[in-house]
């Protein structure tokens, strides 16, 4: 049987794009990798948000887009043996 990952509800925070305010619920797993990228590029969770943000599509959702920038860059790493 394949084990699950540890899980959790999403979690919900308050980030500022733009100057305005606006909440975003990820899982705790997301909000970590989110952090881990943002470390590795020398710049502020806040920051990559706002990046990813002016970059989506609007009938995409924040959430969405970013989950699945958070997937794109976690399919790049090198795989462990």
């Amino acid at each position: 049987m394949t084990d699950l990952p540890a899980m959790s509800p999403p979690v919900k925070r308050s980030v500022t794009i733009g100057g305005h305010r606006t909440s975003v619920s990820l899982e705790d797993a997301f909000w970590r990798e989110l952090r881990e990228i943002a470390r590795a590029r020398e710049e502020t969770a806040a920051s990559l948000i706002a990046e990813i943000d002016s970059k989506r599509p609007p009938e995409v959702g924040l959430a969405t887009a970013l989950r699945l920038y958070i997937l794109s860059e976690v399919l790049k790493r090198p795989s462990q043996p």
